[in-house]
């Protein structure tokens, strides 16, 4: 079972046609996996945060690829919000790159890990807030789902690590260890949106 897939608290998946009930699901496994990253020592630290780092880079893949392109062109100052979204994603990749070259033994580790934390929970609570309602109030329950539809497939094509500095879908799939992912990626999406992409 992939981080994406793990049952969360209630266990109830159908939310999950529903864009900003599954972003918001992940958003509570991005919190669960920081609390066990924080718990943990040894081996099972260094595992949980690598599951924390892949969910966090196709979390944010997904949501540059369909939230955010969504977001500008639905609501009044939705280029100002994303671009603040994207500023903040930015700062936390630097950190989460920064982290992923330390063991998590190092004693480094932790005090920069929780600074992480703290960011990403920031950044979270501002999409939730300032993207997500708008995002609720903007659409209708079938381009809600078609959106979680098209999250998913991105998610399914996402990079596994931080990329600091690439905070656009198109360059962050570039990165990817194909090329051609990038296409395929875009593709998957545009159908999964119906063609309005």
């Amino acid at each position: 079972m992939s981080d994406l897939e793990t049952p969360h608290a209630g266990g109830d998946r159908t939310q999950d046609a529903d864009v900003v009930a599954l972003l918001m699901r992940q958003h509570g496994d991005i919190r669960n996996l920081f609390d066990k990253v924080e718990a943990a020592a040894g081996e099972e630290r260094r595992d949980t945060f690598r599951r924390l780092v892949r969910l966090l880079a196709v979390h944010e893949t997904a949501e540059e690829e369909v939230v955010h392109p969504f977001a500008r062109r639905s609501f009044p100052g939705g280029d100002q919000v994303v671009e603040d979204r994207l500023a903040e994603e930015k700062a936390a990749k630097e950190t989460l790159s920064a982290l992923d070259d330390l063991d998590t033994d190092d004693p480094t580790f932790m005090p920069r890990f929780m600074k992480l934390r703290t960011d990403v929970q920031e950044h979270a609570r501002a999409e939730e807030r300032y993207e997500f309602t708008h995002i609720r109030r903007s659409s209708d329950v079938t381009n809600l789902a078609a959106m979680a539809k098209a999250v998913k497939a991105a998610e399914a094509m996402a990079p596994t690590r931080p990329h600091p500095g690439v905070e656009s879908g198109a360059a962050n799939m570039a990165l990817g260890p194909v090329a051609a992912l990038t296409d395929r990626t875009k593709d998957v999406v545009r159908e999964a949106l119906g063609g309005n992409g």
